[in-house]
Formats: structure tokens, C-alpha cells, sequence
């Protein structure tokens, strides 16, 4: 009987630097298997089977860890609209968060702001909206967008990561031509 081949979405030709900036939910289980350098440090032009080889690991290793990997992409829930869109694991963040300082009457304001080393930099604050302000309401909790900020990133998706680097929300921006490695910055 022929087994039926999977499509991978992650193979190991694939540079890490492109496979963070896509599909920043692989930084936990690269962590896991001991590859750590999925920051700022990260190589850009090294492939994943190259790093993967860097840090001692057998062929097989190497496809079970890809493995691993497609698996912990397959598509999470997220509410989807013309302007962002926002991941079930950020909007659980941001309910947590509002909890802890006791602002639920507030949402998370997203702005671009310029600075940082790639030419712009999301702040990210609790607040509650003016009347200029987007506001985009997703798994009971309120993004709030002034309209400068959203040309920048309309279109994106938000979510919430955690590393050894350092957690918080990622903003996967399909108008950036390029950004750092931790995802912060953006051009």
C-alpha cells in the first residue's frame, strides 16, 4: 500500500530567520529541542538543516524536530478581518493582562512608532479608545488602532509568544519589507 505523502510547510532547506519571521509559533518547540538562538542572534542565510547540524543533531533528529515543527503551526483559530487579525492565545493574554491590573473596561492599543533597529517599533499599552481610534473587537477583547498605525500593519496577524528571549505579543506584518530578528522592529 503507497502511504500518502503530508505537504510540509516547513522543510529543512528553509532558513530559520524565515521560518521565525512566518511562523513565530515554532520559537517554543526549536527552544524545546535546544536550539535557542531563534532571537536577534538568529542566522539569516543559515538553513534550519545547517543549524540543526550545528548544534549536534542526527538526520533523523533533524525530520522528527521538522515534524514537530509543521505540527505546531497547523492553523490556530484567529478572528479574521480586513484590518488584523488576532490569535485565541493573544486574546487570552490580553484578558489576563487586563485582569492583573484591573482595567477590563480597556483594550490593547497597537502603535507603530518609528526607532528601533529595523526603522519601526510596535508599542504596546492598555488604554481605552478616542473617537479617531479602530477599534477591533475578537475573542471578547478590544484592539485598539490609531489611523497612522493601522496603514502599517492592516492586514496582520497578532499573537502572543513565549521564549527564553523574552515573551510577548508578535505581530506577523505582511507590509513589512524586512524586520529584526526578535520581530519588534520592522522596515
Amino acid at each position: 500500500m503507497k502511504q500518502k505523502q503530508v505537504r510540509q510547510l516547513i522543510t529543512k532547506n528553509m532558513t530559520i530567520g524565515e521560518v521565525i519571521s512566518k511562523h513565530p509559533l515554532v520559537i517554543e518547540p526549536l527552544q524545546a529541542a535546544g536550539v535557542h538562538c531563534v532571537g536577534c542572534g538568529v542566522s539569516y542565510v543559515e538553513t534550519l538543516e545547517e543549524g540543526f547540524k550545528s548544534h549536534g543533531m542526527s538526520d533523523q533528529e533533524i525530520n522528527s524536530l521538522i515534524e514537530q515543527l509543521n505540527e505546531s503551526i497547523k492553523e490556530e483559530p484567529a478572528i479574521t478581518n480586513d484590518k488584523i487579525n488576532l490569535t485565541a492565545k493573544a486574546a487570552n493574554k490580553i484578558k489576563e493582562l487586563l485582569n492583573k491590573s484591573n482595567k477590563k473596561d480597556h483594550g490593547l492599543r497597537i502603535k507603530v512608532e518609528p526607532g528601533g533597529c529595523a526603522g519601526y517599533s510596535y508599542k504596546f499599552t492598555f488604554d481605552k479608545e478616542s473617537t479617531d481610534d479602530n477599534i477591533i473587537d475578537a475573542h471578547e477583547v478590544r484592539i485598539i488602532i490609531d489611523n497612522n498605525s493601522l496603514d502599517f500593519i492592516r492586514g496582520s496577524k497578532i499573537d502572543f509568544v513565549d521564549s527564553l528571549q523574552g515573551s510577548g505579543f508578535k505581530i506577523i506584518n505582511p507590509n513589512a519589507k524586512s524586520s529584526c530578528g526578535c520581530g519588534q522592529s520592522f522596515h
